[in-house]
């Protein structure tokens, strides 16, 4: 039976592009028309793209993946995943950072528990360091913010007549609605910022 060969890319949103995961699939000779791509994060994994992959291979076909946490989320995903393509789909893998995980050698006993062996803990490692980055970022952001440091976008600059239609609306020469619109700003932004405004200058 002649096998095909493909390959799979997963790039999260937060990463720049799938240029270093398709140039390893092109250097290991991967047609371009069988390359699959997903663009979503490992968190949501809801991957159309590895659906239609896993439904098209057929037994003896190769999957070629950069790294071994592209095949899942986490360690009991990536072990899911694995036990389908290479148990019940009968296809070979190669993970290209680690030479180790290619069911294309040692399919004998020996060869088929060192892969085994070296899978489990590659997934553990690839999740252990996921669960190690998100603490850092935690703890990161934590610190920041104790120093007074501020996320999220800079707040919008008040238009210049916001102080003559906040007086006008203090006064009832006007009405909240109208003070907001023509502020340009939403009805509950206008009042929040009046109202800080005014404790503001009562705190001067």
């Amino acid at each position: 039976m002649m096998s095909t060969l493909y390959g799979y890319i997963r790039v999260s949103t937060r990463e720049q592009n799938e240029d270093r995961q398709r140039i390893a699939l092109q250097e290991f000779q991967v047609p371009p028309a069988n390359v699959y791509l997903d663009k979503q994060s490992g968190k949501d994994f809801d991957r159309p793209a590895w659906r239609r992959l896993v439904r098209r291979m057929k037994r003896e076909d190769i999957l070629c993946v950069k790294s071994i946490d592209r095949l899942g989320r986490n360690y009991e995903e990536i072990l899911e995943q694995w036990r389908i393509l290479t148990k019940e789909k009968g296809v070979d893998v190669v993970v290209l950072d680690m030479p180790l995980l290619d069911t294309r050698q040692g399919k004998d006993l020996m060869g088929t528990f060192i892969s085994d062996i070296v899978l489990q803990l590659l997934s553990f490692v690839a999740q252990n360091e996921r669960e190690n980055i998100r603490t850092r970022q935690a703890e990161g952001i934590a610190a920041a913010k104790a120093r007074g440091v501020k996320f999220g976008r800079p707040p919008r600059p008040l238009p210049e007549n916001f102080d003559e239609l906040r007086l006008a609306w203090r006064d009832k020469k006007i009405s909240l609605r109208n003070a907001a619109a023509g502020c340009d700003l939403p009805v509950s932004t206008f009042y929040g910022k009046a109202k800080r405004r005014e404790k503001e200058k009562k705190d001067v």
